[in-house]
């Protein structure tokens, strides 16, 4: 007689299949604020000159690392 064995991931359901949506949403958040705040920062570091150069002035750079992070 054979037996099968299911190694793969099981159906979720009710409260565990929650909890693993709300983990899996705050490494997405996560992951998305590292994307804004790298981006940011080295937005930030670049001279008033060198973002010209990119035809960005510094009151755009929020703006592009938001949409970098959260619109992409």
């Amino acid at each position: 007689m054979a037996y099968a064995t299911e190694t793969g991931t099981r159906a979720q359901s009710g409260l565990t299949a929650r909890l693993f949506a709300l983990v899996e949403g705050l490494k997405a958040n996560a992951a998305r604020r590292r994307v804004f705040k790298q981006t940011y920062s080295e937005l930030a570091s670049l001279s008033n000159r060198e973002l010209s150069d990119l035809g960005l002035n510094r009151s755009m750079i929020r703006r592009i690392a938001w949409q970098a992070a959260y619109e992409a």
